[in-house]
Parts: C-alpha cells; structure tokens; sequence
C-alpha cells in the first residue's frame, strides 16, 4: 500500500503501527485526537482529527486520498464504559461510521481495516475455548455493545475486522490492570507510597498479546487481510490476572502486601477469555514475544514514567526516603 491513514495513531497500537508502516515503504497520514501531543513517537507529523465530527473526517479524507485505512481511534476502557455510555457511542460507533463511510465514498477500492476486541465475545464456555471468529457474538459491557456495534456497520462495506485479545506492553494507560499494578510498585519502591499494592478481581484468565505482535497483525492486515473478515489477534493460552500480578512483583524484586479495592471491580468481568488465531496465522503472523517480556517492558516503563513525571514536577530535588516498610528483596521468589 503506497497511502495508509491511521486513526488513533498516538495510541498504545498506533504508535507501533506507523514506524512499521513508514518501514515498509507506505506513505503514512496519522491522526490523533484533538488535545493529544503531537509527534511523540511517531515518524510523520500527525494531524489532529475528531472522528465525531464527519465533514471533518471527509475533509482529510479527501486530502489524503489514502489506498489503505487502519481506524484504532476510540475509547478502550470497559469500566469507564458504564459511566459514560454516550460517550462510547458517540466515539466507538459514530465516529466508525464517519470513517467508513468516508473511506467507502472515498473509493471502493480503499483498503479498510477496524479495530475491534475481543470483549464482543462475552462469556465463553470452557469447552468453546480457543473462541474462533465464528462464535456468535454476547457483549456484556457498553464498551464491548459499542464494538459489536461498529462490526455491524463496517464488515458489510467491506472492512476487515480485528479482533484483539489483550493486548499489553509499555505505553499503556496505567487504567488498564497490569500498567496500574507497575505504577504502583513504582511509586512504591520510590518510596512515594506504602507497600500495599490496590487491586481488583484478580481471579479473571486472559489471552495477553504483547503489543508490538499486535501492531504487526494490524501491518499484516493491511496488506493480506480478505475484506469482509474477521480476524482474532491471540496467542491460545490463558493466563489468571493473579499469576500475571505475581510475577510482574516478583520483577520487581519489591516485598509488598496486596489489598482488594472494592473500587476497581467491575460492574461485569469475563472469567476467561482465550482466542483461536489460526485465520491470522495462515495468512502468516506469529507472536514474537513472550508474556515475560511484555511484563520487564512494562515494569521498566512505568519507572521512566515516574522518574519524568517527578523529573517536571521536582527539577533537581533529591530523591525522598522509601516510606516506612518498603523492603527491597531478591527477585523471582514469588511464583513466575
């Protein structure tokens, strides 16, 4: 593809996606919302667009005349989902359906490839599991309605669908349940805060995928996948939030007591979800990296981020004394 527009593209995918782009020779044309820095990792300058507004989403269009579209611009967060339904509506479905029609009116011939989760499946039976693309589909969530939603719209024009598991790694939005845990063992061997690490329900199993074999399931897509499909991006295997937690600790080599919120629980949480990838992997794609690493990588992001973030806010103060009880250990004595 000579022209790929990105929506979305400053985010947790995007970011990855674009420099994979531009090193296949595409020509890229990034957006972002309005209000997010521009050019933060990206290799092309990105323009600000809001994928609520529809003339707006047709005018770049039509400046771009992009071959290809990847839209990954949305809202992601389940919990955040229930207190803010119209939001998500207006985002997730209006929005999509700006940017596919527009790329459909734009040419027939436009690649389009949407992000959507692998929340529209809902609860699986343990004897269903790997889910394949073919189930029926059971939202349980606004965020995941909203999803569904946006399938139904698009896969009749033609687009190509994605169905991500969980996708983890550095960059994300410490609202999701591993980058929150790091944060706070960061804060914690920083000795900002006590040794008691807040948690949800720990007892749901997920399919996580490190986000740069995401990204490259997006890049492969744009080039190979079949229009009007569905694709899962999954490794097969199911990993409880609990072992995940215990092992991102014991990277951490940090000796901390771990405490339920009833704050973090979710209205509804899928007890495990495991997807079959066999549609991707005939078309060629394999994940790369493994769950150890996406968790290092995301344990050595959340202290960059705290030692920025105390870098703006402190500019040459020295570091504060660890908080009362915070204990440094050996790493690897909690189970991995």
């Amino acid at each position: 593809m000579t022209r790929v527009l990105v929506t979305g593209a400053e985010g947790f995918v995007g970011g990855r996606l674009v420099p994979r782009l531009v090193a296949r020779g595409a020509t890229v044309i990034a957006c972002h919302a309005p209000g997010m820095v521009s050019g933060a990792r990206a290799p092309v300058e990105p323009i600000a667009l809001d994928i609520r507004d529809r003339d707006a989403v047709e005018g770049v269009f039509r400046d771009a005349a992009p071959d290809a579209v990847v839209h990954l611009a949305g809202l992601s967060d389940v919990a955040d989902s229930w207190r803010r339904i119209d939001d998500y509506y207006r985002v997730n479905v209006e929005g999509s359906e700006h940017v596919a029609y527009a790329a459909r009116t734009l040419s027939e011939t436009c690649r389009l490839v949407v992000a959507s989760s692998a929340e529209v499946y809902g609860p699986v039976p343990e004897a269903a599991l790997p889910v394949p693309e073919a189930r029926d589909l059971d939202p349980g969530s606004p965020y995941a309605l909203t999803k569904a939603a946006v399938e139904r719209l698009t896969l009749p024009l033609g687009a190509i669908v994605v169905r991500s598991f969980n996708l983890v790694g550095p960059g994300q939005g410490a609202n999701f349940a591993l980058p929150s845990f790091a944060a706070q063992l960061a804060a914690i061997e920083a000795g900002r805060e006590e040794p008691v690490l807040y948690v949800g329900n720990l007892s749901p199993r997920r399919d996580f995928v490190h986000v740069d074999d995401g990204a490259g399931a997006y890049a492969l897509l744009v080039e190979r996948g079949e229009p009007g499909s569905v694709y899962n991006v999954a490794r097969g295997e199911a990993i409880e939030l609990e072992a995940a937690l215990r092992q991102l600790v014991g990277i951490s080599g940090l000796e901390v007591e771990i405490r339920q919120d009833p704050d973090r629980m979710r209205p509804a949480d899928v007890p495990v979800m495991c997807g079959d990838a066999s549609r991707l992997r005939a078309l060629g794609w394999r994940p790369k990296r493994s769950f150890d690493q996406a968790l290092e990588a995301i344990w050595e992001d959340a202290r960059r981020r705290l030692a920025r973030s105390e870098a703006r806010q402190k500019p040459g103060a020295p570091a504060s004394p660890p908080a009362s009880g915070a204990k440094r250990r050996l790493p690897g004595l909690l189970p991995r």
